[in-house]
């Protein structure tokens, strides 16, 4: 039988992906459940070419022009708002729930699904950032599949495949570098947002596009990778590598390094998660390491400070990374709103973490607490 999928967040870069995927394997994935934030239109046109169940839009003003434009569709559903969104990934018929919401919305439905044993494949790196310690206890609970999607963990996942227990010495978390890499502290200045949309290797929405620009991006894949493979971000080291070939890499307690190479094509990562521990025929371009140099340098973690707070707060653990989460999706929507600078972003974050309440043992309830005690002071120190 085919395998019933549900996308949370179809309508961004890895959902229309994703999307790709069912369609070059029709004859193993079916699409169960479609959800968007806001872009209704683009959602009531995948609606027509999938033909899903359901679909979903979270922003409940865009309920009635959805379901009028898909009112001659009456074998899809329409519903909105945050709780058909958390109560769509329960449907008993889907397998699959990939999780591509972006930010802190996709936590409470990643939870949900978790909780319904559902295999998620997660995409939306804010989960385990907010409550890496909570997720995986569920997970543990509930004998829940968590499969990775970024490009890096499922690199690391792939590295990983076969070896056991054996030892851990380092995780090597390959990096582009974003566009600034070569940016000198009086050029980053200067940096506007249409100049940081602009991602030398990868297609991403724009949120993401910010977050790899000053390398929080990079930060959130750390504590991702520290709660997802149970390895202490000590032993999580960055690594710049401008082509973005090396997707990251395990090195072992012999010496040993094992990485995952391709070419920068999400399709790949969320077809592995998908079909694991299977290998499907992909149709993308192949690497040519004849012709692609393979570089690799260390970050710069004074013009790019938003890395070392990252680190700090799992450091620090409880709900820092909730508070470092929060304030980053409030300076950075303000940076692409022109509202502060570059360079402001991380000092913003900084202000926030040092100021918000912390807690050292949170539940879920303190995470939602947290999430918006820290947004509104970020807002209120812009």
């Amino acid at each position: 039988m085919k395998q019933q999928i549900c996308i949370l967040g179809s309508t961004g870069s890895i959902g229309t992906q994703a999307l790709e995927v069912i369609r070059n394997h029709a004859d193993l994935y079916e699409v169960y459940a479609l959800t968007a934030n806001n872009r209704w239109q683009e959602l009531a046109m995948q609606a027509r070419q999938f033909h899903p169940a359901a679909v979903v839009i979270a922003n409940e003003a865009h309920y009635d022009a959805l379901a009028d434009v898909l009112a001659d569709q009456p074998e899809i559903k329409v519903y909105a708002g945050t709780k058909a969104l958390e109560e769509i990934v329960e449907a008993e018929p889907i397998n699959v729930v990939l999780a591509a919401m972006v930010g802190f919305a996709g936590l409470v439905p990643t939870i949900r699904a978790i909780k319904a044993h559902k295999k998620v494949c997660l995409a939306n790196k804010e989960t385990l950032v907010v409550a890496g310690q909570l997720i995986m206890q569920l997970v543990e609970q509930y004998h829940a599949t968590l499969l990775p999607v970024d490009s890096e963990h499922s690199a690391i996942f792939q590295s990983l495949t076969g070896e056991g227990t054996n030892e851990i010495e380092k995780i090597l978390l390959t990096c582009s570098g974003g566009p600034f890499r070569l940016y000198t502290h009086n050029q980053l200045q200067a940096v506007r947002a249409v100049d940081a949309l602009y991602h030398p290797t990868w297609t991403m929405g724009p949120k993401i596009t910010i977050d790899s620009a000053t390398l929080m991006n990079k930060g959130f894949e750390v504590i991702e990778a520290r709660w997802l493979f149970d390895v202490p971000s000590e032993k999580i080291q960055v690594l710049i590598h401008p082509q973005s070939i090396v997707h990251s890499a395990v090195q072992f307690c012999d010496g040993g390094i094992k990485a995952q190479l391709g070419v920068p094509d999400m399709r790949l990562p969320i077809q592995y998660a998908f079909s694991f521990p299977e290998r499907l025929t992909l149709n993308t371009p192949r690497v040519n390491l004849f012709h692609q140099p393979l570089e690799f340098f260390e970050p710069d973690t004074e013009r790019f400070k938003c890395l070392t707070l990252a680190y700090d707060a799992i450091g620090k653990g409880g709900n820092m990374p909730c508070i470092l989460n929060a304030a980053n999706e409030v300076a950075n929507e303000a940076f692409r709103n022109a509202q502060c600078s570059f360079l402001a972003i991380a000092d913003i974050i900084e202000r926030t973490m040092q100021s918000v309440t912390f807690d050292a043992s949170p539940d879920l309830d303190v995470y939602l607490q947290t999430d918006a005690e820290a947004r509104r002071m970020t807002a209120e120190s812009l």
